[in-house]
């Protein structure tokens, strides 16, 4: 059985940092992209990071970019988001996914698998 563990959420206030674990059983992260998602209360759920399987390139939403870094260590089958300068934006439950390529992620393709999600929460 496939399941993805999300990690890390938590309440930082403004300017403060978390680290979210996604740890994969049941898959190999070294022929999956990760994708990392949130949605906040009343939002549709939105990219926020997606991580290719075999050149390991990521690509970030514009709202996270310079302030957000994924690592994925596919011997650990871990994937990191790392969210630096947190603002009260940020605030959603963090969700990551894998499939065997982000296309497939952001399309819902039905084979994807997706974690339980981690709420992150900032305060001004």
């Amino acid at each position: 059985e496939v399941q993805l563990a999300e990690s890390g959420g938590g309440l930082v206030q403004v300017g403060g940092s978390l680290r979210l674990s996604c740890k994969a059983s049941g898959l190999g992260f070294d022929d999956y992209a990760v994708g990392w998602f949130r949605q906040a209360p009343g939002k549709e759920r939105e990219e926020v990071s997606c991580t290719g399987s075999a050149h390991g390139k990521t690509t970030y939403a514009d709202s996270v970019k310079g302030r957000f870094t994924v690592t994925k260590d596919n011997e650990k089958n871990i994937a990191y988001l790392q969210m630096n300068n947190l603002e009260p934006d940020d605030t959603a439950v963090y969700y990551c996914a894998a499939d065997h390529l982000c296309l497939a992620i952001r399309s819902g393709h039905s084979g994807a698998h997706w974690g339980q999600g981690t709420q992150v929460s900032v305060s001004p």
